[in-house]
């Protein structure tokens, strides 16, 4: 069983694309967790393209009276970025590698990025009680690179994976076979296993089932795309069901 935690970035890109405050991304993630989601994950960019710091802190306020709901807050380990993490001290930071210019993520965290920045910045996470997630490909360096910085999880980068589901002849196991190493060498280095990026509800039962263990996963995107058709509570409950969340 894996928790969900619903990335509220599109309903800000949508209330952005017209200005003003409609859609609400707070109203957003009070549906969200009503129908049960665990979690709320936002990534604000520095552009503040979609989520801005202010929405940080209303769904922080929103998010604090349902004790159960986790709030991860993710992104590139700037300082202005690092400053409200530590003022709003959610349940968990994802740490993600920004590359100038990019749309969305497009990969993890390389196994030779430089080992003192990154350990610093968790170091300094954890001393605020915030469990830190780096955001990985499914490279056993990779994962071996968290456990050496002092992550508490890891999010392992599903885009790969989605494609390959969506595209290759080649049979599941060989396409699932790169997470399910990296997933088991988290699990032996004592780390926990998260997940994102392009995951749906047509790839998303086999991925949970393949893994050894798995955390959380962090679903947007095709999420939010989903519930313009079916109403988002809907969405939310069966995305969860997806996930194992519902039994």
């Amino acid at each position: 069983m894996a928790k969900l935690s619903v990335n509220v970035n599109k309903i800000a890109t949508l209330r952005n694309s017209r200005g003003g405050p409609i859609p609400s991304v707070v109203d957003a993630a009070r549906v969200c967790v009503e129908a049960g989601a665990p979690g709320i994950t936002v990534h604000p960019r520095a552009d503040a393209r979609h989520i801005n710091f202010d929405d940080v802190q209303a769904l922080k306020h929103l998010l604090d009276p349902w004790k159960a709901v986790e709030f991860n807050i993710e992104g590139d380990p700037r300082p202005d970025l690092l400053n409200l993490v530590e003022r709003v001290r959610p349940h968990q930071c994802t740490l993600v590698p920004v590359r100038p210019g990019e749309i969305t993520s497009e990969a993890g965290w390389s196994p030779d990025t430089d080992e003192k920045e990154l350990r610093d910045v968790i170091a300094r996470l954890r001393g605020h009680g915030i469990r830190v997630s780096l955001f990985v490909d499914a490279d056993e360096k990779a994962v071996q690179l968290a456990h050496r910085v002092g992550a508490d999880r890891i999010e392992l980068y599903t885009q790969p994976y989605v494609h390959a589901f969506a595209t290759s002849t080649a049979p599941l196991s060989e396409t699932l076979a790169p997470f399910v190493r990296a997933a088991t060498v988290a699990v032996e280095l004592g780390l926990g296993v998260n997940a994102g990026h392009d995951l749906d509800l047509e790839n998303l039962p086999d991925f949970v089932q393949a893994l050894p263990r798995l955390d959380e996963v962090s679903i947007g995107h095709a999420l939010i795309s989903y519930a313009l058709y079916v109403g988002l509570r809907q969405a939310v409950l069966e995305y969860r069901e997806a996930a194992g969340d519902i039994i």
